[in-house]
């Protein structure tokens, strides 16, 4: 499961929650401010109530009468939709009232940077990243479990006849109204397993135990995009889930503790973790990562994250680490988690990396770095040199590879060459941007490798006479696998090289036999056909030719060259050239 920062937001059957301060917000005196719901029980919903010199409206907003208190500074808040947090509360001279000053977390929203008449209330990152606000502007957001009530409970039909059940507590006999409904709702609640409360005004966890008392059995929870605005928040959420595996805090900005937490506080069941875009730095990670014994993915995108040291005794179960657009990130840092003994996947998209190198390992050799990497994700970077596949293949345990969007990943007719090549340089590849690599597909790539290189091999001091061969170290260097595939398919044939040049075997074309295996009065053919013509074009051919429909023919091809062997053109987006169909070779036709 991959958490991203555009995890789409579940429907649910019923609107978002009212707002309200959490309660070490709330100011003690009379007189003083607070944003919350309050409800007068048995009055209309358009009925106000009034404590001191706060009024409350039965929809959660509030009439500011004061001051609010010290402890709303660092809050996160939620206006009109567009999230921030609290810099500054207070006059703002020469207009009367109180104001919040906030600092957006798109700037684009805001105004100025803190700053009116000359004065600065508070700093922004941004020039224009801060606003003044009134309070009575402002939702503050809900507890956990208000948010879930608010998505996850069905509003119960209307009573028929408004009469309850009597049930004895003690020696007396108590009518009951509305228990039923009760009952049902605690039941609904204790059944949900995985929840989603994305973008809720989720704030805090409310009273102490409420959620482990209606939540006992929740996996899974979806918490991103809402207001929590600090690390002892989830903790405290998270503390009353026992059984939680999977949690994705994406989009809030949190502040992080400033020492390892302890394992009092841990998530003993965490098994999946987002974090992308919160704001957390490597230190704090790694600070935090003594409360995840059993982690295992590990989303960090879109941190500005800069990693600065190597996990020590932590991050030890971790099997897939997302550090996608964390564009402080170079092959050094990367050098300091290469000894995660579990680490399976790596996701490098849009980190800005266009070179890497294991020092530990030469040309035709395995680095001990990353030893259990099989699939690296490297999409939308500056890879522009051949060296940087050269050195994947020495990764002992990659399968997978996705680099797209990259420079070396030309477009146009290059991009078919590029792919085979790829699939030449990195022997133990068996996924290349998604799509399998299979055995034909290798053979091909590797014979059209091999033959690409042969005149450049020959010149480097390559020879076909096994005591002569010995290419120079530079030829080495930039073809690892070059030899290896000499001694697999034969060195290339000098016959071969004549007219065999990089990129060139696109455009020529192939002189081919076809013989009907099924059909003894056909005549054997001899046609000439472009090597990039694909193979649903010759399809269409041979049947204009045989007046036989598309979608009955196979095709295949043998070649003098493996005497006693057919390969299947399956394929009918590939061409002749992508199954190294040459000039000699026999195309076998069937229906």
């Amino acid at each position: 499961m991959i958490f991203t920062p555009e995890l789409q937001q579940l429907s649910s059957s019923r609107g978002g929650g009212t707002s309200r301060l959490p309660k070490e917000v709330l100011p003690a005196r009379a007189g003083s401010l607070a944003y919350g719901p309050a409800r007068v029980r048995g009055a209309p919903p358009t009925t106000w109530a009034s404590r001191g010199q706060i009024s409350y409206l039965d929809s959660g907003y509030v009439i500011m009468n004061d001051t609010l208190t010290s402890d709303v500074i660092g809050r996160r808040v939620e206006v009109n939709g567009e999230h921030a947090t609290v810099r500054f509360s207070g006059i703002v001279p020469p207009v009367a009232g109180l104001w919040l000053g906030v600092e957006w977390d798109n700037p684009e929203r805001g105004k100025h940077d803190g700053s009116h008449d000359g004065t600065v209330y508070f700093k922004c990152r941004h020039p224009t990243g801060g606003s003044f606000i009134r309070p009575n502007k402002v939702n503050f957001g809900v507890d956990f479990l208000t948010a879930v009530k608010n998505r996850y409970v069905l509003e119960d039909a209307p009573e028929e006849d408004g009469k309850g059940q009597i049930i004895i507590i003690g020696n007396k006999p108590v009518e009951t109204i509305g228990f039923d409904s009760i009952i049902k709702q605690q039941s609904q609640l204790s059944k949900l397993q995985d929840i989603s409360l994305r973008n809720c005004a989720v704030n805090c966890a409310g009273d102490k135990g409420a959620i482990a008392k209606a939540c006992p059995n929740i996996r899974k929870v979806d918490l991103s995009r809402n207001l929590l605005s600090s690390w002892d928040e989830v903790l405290d959420i998270a503390d009353q889930l026992k059984h939680l595996e999977v949690l994705n805090l994406s989009e809030n900005k949190l502040s992080f503790p400033l020492a390892s937490l302890t394992l009092t506080r841990a998530f003993p069941a965490l098994k999946i973790l987002a974090l992308n875009r919160t704001g957390i730095t490597w230190v704090e990670v790694l600070r935090c990562a003594s409360g995840w014994p059993v982690l295992e993915e590990l989303y960090l995108a879109s941190n500005d994250l800069f990693i600065s040291e190597r996990p020590a005794d932590v991050l030890q179960t971790l099997k897939l680490l997302d550090l996608s657009s964390n564009q402080s990130i170079d092959e050094n840092q990367l050098f300091l988690i290469a000894y995660l003994p579990r680490l399976e996947q790596l996701i490098l998209s849009d980190v800005g990396i266009s070179s890497i190198h294991f020092p530990d390992a030469v040309a035709g050799q395995k680095t001990l770095m990353f030893p259990s990497l099989q699939y690296l994700i490297v999409n939308d970077n500056q890879i522009s040199q051949w060296s940087f596949i050269n050195e994947l293949d020495k990764l002992q345990s990659l399968h997978a590879l996705s680099c797209t969007r990259n420079p070396l990943m030309q477009e146009g007719k290059a991009a078919q060459t590029t792919h085979q090549f790829i699939i030449a340089k990195i022997g133990q590849l068996k996924t290349l941007n998604k799509c399998e690599i299979l055995p034909e597909e290798r053979r091909g790539a590797e014979l059209d490798y091999r033959k690409a290189f042969g005149n450049e091999w020959k010149a480097a001091g390559g020879h076909q006479d096994p005591d002569r061969n010995r290419p120079n170290e530079e030829f080495v260097a930039a073809h690892p696998r070059y030899q290896l595939l000499c001694l697999k398919y034969g060195a290339p044939e000098d016959g071969e090289l004549k007219t065999q040049q990089p990129f060139v075997l696109k455009n020529q074309l192939l002189t081919l036999k076809i013989k009907y295996p099924n059909q003894v009065d056909q005549k054997v053919l001899e046609k000439q056909l472009p090597a990039s013509m694909t193979i649903q074009k010759v399809k269409g051919l041979l049947a204009r030719l045989l007046r036989v429909p598309v979608s009955e023919l196979l095709l295949s091809y043998e070649s003098p060259k493996m005497p006693g062997r057919e390969i299947g053109l399956e394929n009918d987006q590939q061409s002749l050239q992508f199954y190294s169909v040459e000039s000699g070779d026999c195309l076998l036709v069937r229906w």
